[in-house]
């Protein structure tokens, strides 16, 4: 096999081998569902690169807040008001009408005990749920999935990622959710011929399994294609990553995809320097292919039916550096937005700027009771077994 087709086949393979059952036939059950999937869905937006909360729920009365970010602190026309002492930052007026709408609900300081300040270890512990001194090779959201599938539940219980590679947090013991840029790709990459002379016995013996891991995926990605092409949005979506990452997720929830789990990321937060020029761009790209997704999701019915958790890796100090920007730091603001909410509006306060750790924020709320709270009131799962231990459930839900 020439070394071109090797790459280009292991690559449907690692797609392939990441099918999740709700695309296989199966008997007595549908392959797809008829109509819009009313069950609850979980859709994660990952601010990758350690978004500064400080300068995105802006403590807008607090002088300590400006005395120790002398020319980056955000005031004026540059944040929107929440509240007399919260202003949102300025590039989010999505989340403000979200917030006016009582669809928001703003956690701050949040994080986890003894902060690592290394972006990838501290996605890791996101993305597995583990305390910072313990590693695990499970997502919490893969757990999910094995728990589901445990239960022989799994049909319809499954995640997409809309990216080239499975992130971690997707990644169960025995159950994957699917990695694809889009549908259109995952069915053009599954429908190209298979690189192998079928008339070398040898080779086909050696490769059974592959052949009957891409006819399955052929089949699947057709099927996926087929239904996903029957939705049509009426929004505008910008042509960027998130954007089309965002329309896809739309798309495939207004197709009847019954996949509970979606998940997809925005780069660059890394804002070690000039910060208000970076963080405003990033803001923006998220702003355009947010409203549309919103707007989306509510056109079709879903958005009662749907939760949005944005988080980032970790905040940033609360001291800005020479660069006017500002380095790694631990607490961190995170939002959730949806049709359900029981709770919303800035549910824990203000941030503490007078009792730091070490320059950094400490966290008041441990991220994994959100995972709890969405685990077990929104998912209906185990939550104790799947983070492996009880944490105080929240009551935005």
């Amino acid at each position: 096999m020439k070394r071109r087709n090797f790459l280009q086949t292991t690559g449907l393979i690692s797609a392939a081998a990441m099918l999740p059952g709700f695309l296989h036939k199966a008997a007595g059950s549908p392959l797809l569902s008829a109509g819009a999937f009313q069950g609850k869905k979980l859709i994660i937006i990952q601010l990758s690169g350690g978004n500064d909360g400080l300068n995105t729920v802006v403590p807008v009365r607090n002088d300590l807040y400006y005395k120790l970010r002398p020319t980056i602190g955000l005031k004026g026309k540059q944040t929107l008001q929440l509240d007399s002492e919260t202003g949102l930052h300025a590039s989010l007026p999505i989340l403000k009408e979200l917030y006016d709408q009582g669809e928001l609900a703003i956690l701050q300081e949040v994080g986890y005990p003894n902060p690592v300040r290394s972006h990838f270890r501290s996605m890791d512990i996101w993305h597995t749920g583990s305390d910072s001194d313990r590693y695990l090779n499970t997502g919490w959201l893969g757990r999910y999935l094995d728990s589901m599938c445990a239960q022989q539940t799994c049909h319809g219980e499954r995640g997409i990622e809309l990216d080239d590679s499975l992130s971690l947090a997707l990644r169960g013991e025995k159950s994957f959710g699917l990695a694809m840029r889009s549908p259109d790709l995952f069915y053009a990459m599954a429908s190209n011929p298979i690189p192998f002379d079928l008339s070398n016995r040898t080779q086909l013996n050696q490769l059974d399994f592959l052949y009957k891991v891409l006819a399955d995926s052929r089949s699947s990605a057709a099927e996926l294609y087929k239904q996903y092409s029957g939705f049509k949005s009426k929004q505008q979506y910008p042509n960027s990553a998130l954007g089309r990452s965002l329309m896809n997720i739309a798309g495939l929830i207004g197709s009847g995809i019954e996949a509970r789990v979606y998940y997809t990321s925005l780069t660059g937060f890394d804002s070690h320097g000039n910060q208000l020029v970076m963080q405003a761009r990033r803001f923006g790209e998220f702003q355009e292919a947010f409203e549309p997704f919103i707007k989306d999701l509510k056109s079709i019915g879903q958005f009662d039916s749907s939760l949005i958790m944005v988080f980032s890796e970790f905040g940033r100090r609360v001291a800005q550096n020479a660069n006017n920007g500002t380095d790694h730091g631990a607490g961190n603001c995170l939002f959730i937005a949806g049709g359900s909410l029981k709770k919303r509006g800035l549910l824990n306060g203000q941030p503490n700027l007078e009792k730091l750790h070490e320059g950094d924020l400490k966290h008041q709320i441990d991220f994994r009771s959100v995972y709890a709270t969405l685990l077990n009131k929104w998912l209906q799962a185990d939550d104790r077994l799947i983070l492996g231990k009880s944490f105080p459930l929240l009551d935005f839900i």
